[in-house]
């Protein structure tokens, strides 16, 4: 049996304790013998990889390429991520450029099997960065089959900051994170917005994310998650909703508001 990430509560005790055994927890779940064998196979195939045709055909190698990004839901939807990778990010009739969810980017730029682009299949290095990506995103998706607020803000941890120190503007930043499904679903739950506030306008939607982050950080920036401390915020007051939201009526409006308290470090 495969190592089983041990979460023993839900909210910022079951958070802390985690972010605590991270490193011990995580070299045991990549010791499993499954996660193994199939880091190893993606190793000695993938260099003979020479098209998206060639690597959609190998479910093993899709399935590690995949789940590197997060995109494993995808398994099964072979000609989509085949078009996906064929037509690169070079052009804006690119059906990833088209997307708003930025992790097919990401995939699609990662293998460079679209026109005028250099396939990195056989750069060991670029390879080696798509197997470690895998070993961590697989123990997000374990520790999310237990918890799955967990996951979101384990991915958090690693995107946020990223995207907060490129070098775009502050509205590229901002639609970049609504784009990213994980990253979007934190916000809106942090943010105590509605299950329908994505059918309003993209504009409209930015204003409001700003002016709650503003509201909940003090700034409306998403460069200033660049400083762990506004990464650790944000966590915090996500888990306290999220914790409020399963709680659901069981919980005392008093108890909740301590809860919110607590998470905002007031």
């Amino acid at each position: 049996m495969s190592y089983q990430p041990v979460i023993p509560s839900a909210g910022l005790a079951g958070w802390n304790f985690l972010q605590r055994t991270y490193d011990a927890q995580f070299k045991a779940f990549n010791a499993s013998a499954q996660l193994q064998r199939d880091t190893d196979y993606f190793r000695e195939k993938v260099g003979e990889i020479q098209s998206a045709e060639d690597l959609v055909k190998d479910r093993r190698l899709l399935s590690v390429a995949l789940g590197a990004f997060g995109l494993q839901d995808d398994i099964n939807n072979r000609y989509f991520i085949q078009k996906i990778l064929q037509d690169g990010t070079g052009s804006d009739d690119a059906l990833a450029n088209k997307l708003t969810d930025e992790r097919y980017k990401k995939l699609s730029k990662a293998f460079g099997f679209g026109p005028g682009e250099t396939a990195t299949t056989t750069d060991k290095a670029k390879m080696a960065e798509i197997v470690s990506q895998y070993r961590v995103q697989e123990f997000e998706v374990s520790v999310g089959q237990q918890d799955d607020a967990m996951r979101i803000a384990l991915y958090a941890q690693r995107e946020l900051a990223e995207l907060a120190g490129k070098d775009v503007s502050e509205e590229t930043k901002w639609y970049s994170l609504m784009g990213l499904p994980p990253l979007r679903s934190m916000f809106e739950t942090a943010l105590g917005l509605p299950q329908a506030f994505g059918q309003i306008d993209i504009d409209q939607q930015l204003e409001v994310f700003r002016d709650k982050t503003r509201n909940a950080t003090g700034e409306g920036t998403v460069s200033q998650f660049s400083d762990a401390d506004a990464v650790k915020k944000l966590t915090n007051l996500f888990l306290a909703r999220s914790q409020i939201a399963n709680l659901g009526a069981s919980g005392s409006p008093g108890a909740n508001a301590l809860t919110l308290l607590r998470a905002s470090g007031r």
